[in-house]
């Protein structure tokens, strides 16, 4: 009998299920914020006193008019919105903080903190899964919680962390990449020499690659330039994964990741490629095979049936055909 998957217990499933419904109502806190005027404030011009409101952390302020029933309502009505947004937001942390706490304790699979920082923030600004894809080892966690229980022989540390570019259309809805990064800190830097890289302070590197079908839908001149690799086109098929994680300093995170089926198939191609760094090629074998079972055996909802296999590039034939040749049977699939 092969076990392809280590199970959650009934007590981390539930905390699973519980930091999923937390997180979605202190993120739709956090949105409402952010959609909140940066602040409002009564100034006098020329003896009159004038609304403003303020539009950045450096008091840059436009007038709303001069006070009146009407931006006396305005000012009301900003007032009591921040007042019933931010209660909301204290009391969604609170219970946010606590599924946090007990997610670490049952030792639930992790991400590093400042990868973490970068995806509530692209979340905030609803660029998570619209735009944004993790694509690397970081998105291990998700196919974990998917299958309900840690992937086995499946290598899950990583230094680095990359995303992918994954506009279908080009919106220029929000400020782009680089706003973002440097939303979360501004000592966020192209690195010259890697223009798709980004370091900050720390020394942390976010990588943004692309699939080239894809590069077109980033707005002119967003920074870091995408990486465009051929690969990444398949990680845009299927149907992308959301699970929300913890990071190692205890903070919240949701991962938006490809379709397993896919991160699979890619991983195992890219162990066969020749300019692949040979050190990484085991790890990407490794995970690639580990995937590919525990979507077979613990993900039914997820089809590898015969309509899914005619789907497949061509280029990941024989490596979805070397897989199943490996691929053992486990026990009956279960749901979660």
């Amino acid at each position: 009998m092969v076990e392809y998957t280590s199970p959650y217990s009934d007590e981390q499933q539930r905390v699973l299920i519980n930091i999923e419904q937390h997180y979605d109502t202190w993120m739709a806190a956090e949105r409402a914020a952010t959609a909140l005027p940066y602040g409002m404030k009564w100034a006098e011009r020329s003896g009159k006193e004038y609304l403003y409101q303020v539009l950045d952390r450096i008091g840059n302020a436009k007038s709303l008019g001069p006070r009146s029933h009407e931006t006396e309502a305005a000012m009301a009505n900003y007032t009591s919105s921040k007042t019933e947004i931010n209660e909301r937001r204290q009391a969604s942390a609170r219970k946010l903080t606590e599924s946090c706490a007990l997610y670490r304790s049952l030792r639930l699979p992790m991400i590093p903190s400042e990868a973490a920082k970068i995806l509530r923030e692209a979340d905030r600004r609803s660029m998570l899964g619209s735009k944004l894809l993790v694509v690397g080892t970081n998105a291990m966690p998700a196919y974990s919680i998917e299958a309900g229980g840690e992937i086995n022989d499946a290598p899950a540390e990583t230094d680095d962390f990359d995303m992918a570019w994954s506009a279908l259309v080009k919106d220029d809805a929000d400020l782009g990449v680089m706003a973002m990064l440097k939303g979360v800190d501004s000592t966020y830097t192209v690195n010259t020499e890697r223009t798709f890289q980004v370091r900050n302070a720390k020394a942390f590197e976010f990588e943004l690659l692309a699939a080239p079908s894809t590069v077109g839908n980033m707005i002119s001149n967003d920074r870091p330039s995408p990486l465009p690799l051929e690969e990444q086109e398949w990680l845009l098929l299927g149907t992308y994964l959301r699970h929300v994680v913890v990071a190692r300093d205890g903070t919240p995170a949701r991962l938006v990741v490809p379709d397993p089926r896919y991160f699979g198939l890619q991983k195992l191609w890219m162990s066969a490629q020749v300019k692949r760094d040979p050190r990484k090629k085991p790890k990407d074998r490794r995970q690639g095979m580990a995937v590919l079972s525990a979507t077979k055996a613990t993900m039914p909802h997820i089809s590898m049936d015969e309509e899914f296999e005619k789907a497949i590039p061509v280029e990941l034939q024989p490596f979805y055909e070397a897989w199943k040749v490996n691929y053992i049977e486990s026990p009956t699939p279960r749901w979660r």
